[in-house]
């Protein structure tokens, strides 16, 4: 079967006044992370009750009249593992997604054990996904007959799917709790971080300040080769090498050479660029050094953990009534809140930063456990 890959401005602004016509349509985006410095989204997909055509905006067609389909509420957009698409889809084009229905969330709260698109579908409509692609360059083009097939796949049968779960919420009576779920992905945006990037490396927290200093400074080189690549930063050298030579902090090619651990292509690649970013560090005064933000410890109260053990224990026991993973149900997070500001009934509970329908469904047997 061959799908239409709509490329210019007239196709495109053609499609969304279709669009404008349709109650329900299935979305889903391919983007380059695997492959590119910076991430973009290099193919949209969509099925409506119709067609099934995707979209390619590395062609340079305009897709600003998608934006007033994607905001329309009255118009249902069905995704699956709707996060990630949604915060691409402001990234790149400042789109807001409403009217969302997620069907890996509904799968999360029926039940499912396994809720990736393939795992669903197999079970479903035994329908086998391809997953050869999912790690594919999709910024390259053309695109292969194969790749076109399987991300119009990611699509086709969202539909059908989500009918079936939203029936079996119904039934189950959460139709409500996934509906405050969706609210929540809506606002999902693209955010720039910020501050040293020593902060969203794992391991940097065992490090002592000198260390620490060396690893921003090879994170920073790291950035600057990746983008001067075209790279993601992983695949220029990955965190588990960065590591090994922010502790021992080598001087000379030799020493680079010689760590354990450490191929020898590092040396060879990377040798003459890196010592010097090793040297700055080692050179800074202790007060240009770098500190690892650290939240304050908190003392140890006997009350709160045997309150967080006992709301653990209830948790697990309404879990596994409602046959939920107790994760999906409250988190650890939440429960360690509650178990610091114990409520004394359901409308202290409004202190806690809870959802709508964890208050409602959740609320009276909070209360119950901590009095208990």
């Amino acid at each position: 079967m061959s799908f239409p890959i709509l490329t210019s401005s007239a196709e495109i602004a053609a499609f969304a006044a279709d669009l404008h016509r349709e109650p329900v349509i299935a979305v889903d985006l391919e983007a380059d992370s695997m492959h590119s410095y910076q991430e973009k989204v290099c193919l949209l997909q969509f099925t409506t009750p119709s067609t099934t055509l995707l979209i390619d905006p590395l062609a340079g067609g305009d897709l600003s009249p998608l934006g007033p389909i994607l905001s329309n509420p009255a118009i249902r957009k069905i995704f699956h593992a709707a996060d990630y698409d949604t915060r691409c889809l402001h990234r790149d084009y400042g789109f807001t997604i409403r009217g969302l229905f997620d069907t890996m969330v509904s799968c999360q709260f029926l039940g499912e054990e396994k809720f990736g698109l393939a795992d669903v579908l197999g079970k479903y409509y035994g329908v086998t996904l391809n997953k050869q692609y999912q790690r594919a360059d999709w910024s390259q083009r053309p695109l292969s007959s194969e790749m076109i097939a399987y991300a119009a796949a990611d699509t086709t049968h969202l539909l059908p799917l989500a009918v079936l779960l939203e029936e079996r919420l119904r039934e189950l009576g959460r139709l409500d709790w996934v509906a405050e779920e969706f609210e929540l992905l809506e606002q999902g945006q693209f955010t720039q971080h910020s501050g040293p990037l020593f902060l969203r490396s794992k391991g940097a927290a065992a490090l002592d300040r000198r260390q620490l200093a060396i690893l921003e400074g090879l994170l920073q080189w790291r950035n600057r080769e990746a983008e001067r690549r075209d790279k993601p930063p992983f695949k220029v050298l990955g965190n588990d090498f960065l590591l090994l030579l922010v502790r021992n902090a080598p001087l000379d090619i030799a020493a680079v050479s010689a760590i354990s651990g450490l191929p020898g292509w590092v040396a060879e690649r990377f040798g003459k660029s890196i010592l010097p970013v090793i040297a700055a560090a080692l050179a800074l005064s202790e007060d240009e050094l770098p500190r690892f933000p650290r939240s304050e410890r908190r003392e140890r109260d006997p009350a709160v953990d045997l309150r967080l053990a006992t709301l653990k224990l209830w948790r697990a026991s309404i879990a596994k009534e409602l046959a939920l993973e107790p994760g999906i149900l409250i988190n650890n997070g939440l429960l360690e809140e509650i178990a610091r500001k114990p409520p004394r009934s359901c409308a202290e509970l409004e202190q806690i930063n809870m959802k709508r329908w964890q208050r409602r469904v959740l609320g009276v047997g909070i209360v119950a456990a901590l009095k208990s």
